[in-house]
């Protein structure tokens, strides 16, 4: 992440905010003073305020190796935040490619870098990327995944598929069932 944002901030003013207490974050936090943009990288360790920070984003970036669903993607999506991943594990079935953002091979910073400044140099794209995003999100709300729609009826397994995701939402106190309810919240916030 920091060698993408350091390509990235060479051409435009930019901010990198930089969540979470990981393994890395000691040599994260040792390449961002080796490369002089200590200004520039915010490091706010564990937050339980992922949406106060998501509301500022214009970018997200995961340029992960592996990820299994893409969870964070999917959360920065609700909050109409475009997306620059890798294109590992489970990230091409919630970050549609030049739609929700864009993806590179794990690796390709240099690819990544250009898709991100793609996005952020013009006012018009920024915008229609995160109203893409945004409706990306949508298509992941828990009524379009269990519910029957054109009769209103909920599925029959439904009632045991939404137990399941009940237990894992538990561990995941940011993830709003509705996406809809999560946009009004941000829209008076």
């Amino acid at each position: 992440v920091i060698k993408l944002f350091y390509k990235i901030q060479e051409k435009i003013p930019a901010k990198l905010m930089m969540v979470g207490d990981g393994p890395e974050k000691a040599k994260a936090e040792q390449l961002v003073n080796q490369l002089g943009i200590q200004d520039k990288v915010i490091f706010f360790g564990n937050s339980n305020e992922i949406d106060q920070i998501l509301s500022y984003s214009d970018l997200f970036l995961l340029p992960s190796e592996t990820e299994s669903f893409g969870l964070a993607a999917l959360e920065a999506m609700a909050w109409s935040v475009p997306v620059i991943s890798s294109n590992s594990g489970g990230l091409p079935e919630v970050n549609f490619d030049g739609i929700s953002g864009y993806m590179s091979n794990v690796g390709d910073v240099d690819d990544m870098a250009i898709k991100a400044l793609k996005i952020l140099e013009n006012d018009e794209i920024l915008n229609q990327f995160k109203e893409n995003a945004l409706n990306v999100a949508k298509q992941f709300d828990i009524k379009n995944i269990l519910f029957d729609l054109d009769k209103s009826n909920i599925r029959p397994d439904a009632e045991v598929e939404l137990a399941k995701i009940l237990v894992v939402l538990e561990d995941y106190p940011t993830m709003e069932l509705d996406i809809r309810s999560h946009t009004d919240c941000r829209q008076t916030a």
